[in-house]
């Protein structure tokens, strides 16, 4: 592994994909045995139009998320190594397009996770914008309500998720940039770096003069322009990544 990318840092901001989370049993979703790659019909069930306008669609995306993986998911060997990093002398930030609050149940700190698409503990109406736990409407879901209205206004109850067609929210996406664009490395881990805006953060943080490291199974747009590109599996690399920065960093001193 080279190095040499370590020397002197002392802020990285990773940005992590559906990738990470694989260890977990969470399946990605362009991989060999991803979610697109085995029933690409479910995309339309993740595109924000189609949700909206059609409500066997949002059945169909309820019915997917009461059995999703992720609710009994646990944290892997790659969340608690980023975890970790956070008590060292190194300044860490989470960037990550996973919903499914890994990062925090491993022990990142809430406030350094920045959680781009959103999250699947949280559902919000697209009536009134009111937010609650999803637990709650899971359980509506689970006894036959197969497409939950929201109890305050009777708006269409969506999961706190970023949807296909849907914008980020434009305040979460002005901090990643402002974070990308004042760490001195982006540590990219398990994203194809395909899904736009968040890929562009390589670019704001390669346009800042800071380096750039992939962990990825397969290629992507920016592998050309890294300082390294990591083939390993996630939940080797990374362990392995975060003790070199830790002994680069000095003894841990954060509790």
């Amino acid at each position: 592994m080279n190095t040499s990318w370590m020397d002197g840092i002392s802020r990285i901001a990773v940005l992590t994909g559906a990738g990470v989370s694989t260890d977990s049993g969470i399946p990605d979703y362009r991989g060999p045995d991803g979610v697109w790659t085995r029933d690409p019909a479910l995309v339309d069930a993740f595109t924000y139009g189609s949700f909206m306008a059609d409500p066997g669609v949002r059945e169909r995306f309820w019915r997917t998320y009461l059995g999703h993986s992720a609710w009994r998911a646990e944290p892997n060997a790659a969340h608690r190594a980023l975890a970790a990093l956070e008590r060292t002398p190194v300044a860490v930030r989470i960037l990550t397009q996973n919903v499914d609050g890994l990062h925090q149940r491993a022990g990142s700190s809430a406030r350094k996770v920045l959680e781009l698409h959103g999250s699947m503990h949280e559902v919000v109406c697209t009536g009134c914008g009111q937010r609650s736990p999803s637990r709650p409407v899971l359980d509506r879901v689970a006894a036959g309500d197969g497409d939950p209205r929201c109890p305050a206004c009777g708006g269409i109850l969506k999961l706190a998720v970023v949807l296909f067609g849907e914008n980020l929210d434009p305040g979460t996406a002005g901090l990643a940039e402002r974070i990308a664009a004042h760490s001195e490395v982006l540590l990219v881990i398990g994203s194809s770096l395909l899904v736009e805006p968040v890929a562009s953060l390589c670019a704001v943080a390669l346009n800042a003069g800071h380096r750039l490291v992939i962990v990825n199974r397969d290629p992507t747009p920016y592998d050309e322009l890294a300082a390294e590109v990591i083939r390993e599996p996630i939940g080797v690399a990374v362990p392995r990544l975060c003790a070199a920065l830790t002994e680069a960093a000095g003894s841990p001193v954060r509790g």
